[in-house]
C-alpha cells in the first residue's frame, strides 16, 4: 500500500468531510493511478480543479501518482492571473455563458434577469447537458455533483445554495460577474436578446391601458415577445437589488 499527502483549496473542501477540509491528510493508495482519478475517488469533481501541483510541479490529470508525493488542488480561478502554471483547461470562458440543469430553473430566470446567457429546459438529460456545454462552450451550473465528474465535461460549477436568490449571488462571485451585469436585456422565458421595438409595430398587441400609458418596448429576438417597463418592473429591481445584496 503506497501513501501520499494531499490538499485541497478554497471551495473544493466542500465536498470533503470535515476532518479533511482546509489541511493536509493523508492518503493510502494502490499502483500508480492518475491523478484525476484519486482526486475523485476523494469525492472532489475534475471540472472544478484548475491547477494541481505534485511535488510543487505543475501536473496535468494524467500524471500518475507515487508512494510519498505531496499533491496540491486548487479550483478554478476564473477572475486570477495563475498563467505562471499550467493550467488543466482551455483560457477560461470569458464570454459568460452557462447551461443549467432541471433543478435550477429559477436560477436561470434569476440569471437572465440580469443580462446573463443562461439555456434551461426541464428535459435536459446530463449527456445533453454535457453535449451542450462541449459544442457551445458553456458553463455548466448543476446540484448534481456526479455529473461533474463525467468524462467530457470540462466547466462546470456545482451550485452550493438551495435557495435561488443565493444561487444568483453564489455564481455572480464564482465566476467574477458584477461588473457584466446588463439587467432587462434578455427574455425571461426563452434566454433570447431584447432588442428596442417601435410602438407603432407592436399596437395591436397591447391591452389600452398599456397603449395609453407607456411608449418604449422592447422585442424578444427569439419567441417575440413584448417587455415594457410596468407595474411588474419595481418587483424585479426589488429581485435585482437583492441578489446583488450580501447573505
Amino acid at each position: 500500500m503506497n501513501r501520499l499527502e494531499i490538499r485541497f483549496y478554497e471551495e473544493l473542501n466542500d465536498f470533503l468531510p470535515d476532518e479533511r477540509k482546509k489541511r493536509a491528510f493523508a492518503h493510502e493508495f494502490q499502483g500508480s493511478p492518475s491523478v484525476k482519478d484519486l482526486i475523485e475517488s476523494l469525492g472532489v469533481p475534475h471540472a472544478e480543479i484548475d491547477i494541481i501541483l505534485i511535488n510543487g510541479e505543475s501536473a496535468d490529470f494524467r500524471a500518475r501518482v507515487r508512494n510519498g508525493d505531496r499533491v496540491s488542488v486548487y479550483p478554478v480561478f476564473e477572475s486570477l492571473d495563475v498563467t505562471p502554471l499550467v493550467r488543466l483547461r482551455p483560457e477560461p470562458l470569458r464570454d459568460t455563458r452557462f447551461v443549467l440543469d432541471v433543478h435550477l430553473g429559477k436560477l436561470a430566470r434569476n440569471l437572465r434577469l440580469l443580462g446573463f446567457d443562461a439555456l434551461y429546459r426541464n428535459d435536459y438529460t446530463d449527456p445533453r447537458l454535457a453535449a451542450v456545454s462541449t459544442k457551445e462552450k458553456r458553463i455548466i451550473l448543476t446540484r448534481d455533483r456526479n455529473l461533474l465528474k463525467r468524462s467530457g465535461v470540462t466547466h462546470a460549477h456545482w451550485v452550493r445554495s438551495e435557495h435561488p436568490v443565493k444561487q444568483a449571488r453564489e455564481v455572480l462571485e464564482r465566476f467574477d460577474l458584477r461588473g457584466a451585469l446588463r439587467p432587462f436585456t434578455r427574455c425571461l422565458s426563452c434566454n433570447a436578446p431584447l432588442e428596442p421595438v417601435a410602438k407603432d409595430e407592436i399596437l395591436d398587441r397591447l391591452e389600452p391601458l398599456t397603449r395609453a400609458h407607456y411608449d418604449t418596448f422592447f422585442r424578444c429576438t427569439g419567441c417575440d415577445g413584448v417587455y415594457w417597463r410596468g407595474s411588474h418592473a419595481d418587483s424585479l429591481d426589488g429581485r435585482i437589488e437583492e441578489m446583488l445584496g450580501e447573505d
